[in-house]
């Protein structure tokens, strides 16, 4: 059975869907939604390619994944999030 092939824009689109979850859910600490709108910054510009832009968001989700005051339904966002960028290549 062959896989469809997901487009890096088609996973930025999904990994942005989850995100905007994170920042408007208030039961997230502050600086976690801080770190989820950043990393939707970086994957809106255009500008740049999808590789770069996965690996901004990421560079700016890294930090917060591990903080242990993150709910563990937004750590679980997060980590699904981190897992899709990190199949973007230029």
């Amino acid at each position: 059975m062959a896989s469809a092939k997901v487009s890096a824009e088609d996973k930025i689109k999904f990994a942005m869907t989850i995100l905007t979850t994170i920042v408007n859910d208030a039961a997230v600490p502050r600086n976690i939604r801080r770190a989820a709108a950043t990393a939707l910054t970086y994957l809106r510009d255009t500008r740049l390619s999808p590789g770069v832009r996965a690996a901004n968001a990421i560079g700016a989700l890294d930090e917060v994944s591990q903080d242990p005051n993150m709910p563990l339904h937004a750590r679980t966002k997060i980590w699904q999030v981190l897992s899709m960028l990190e199949t973007i290549k230029d």
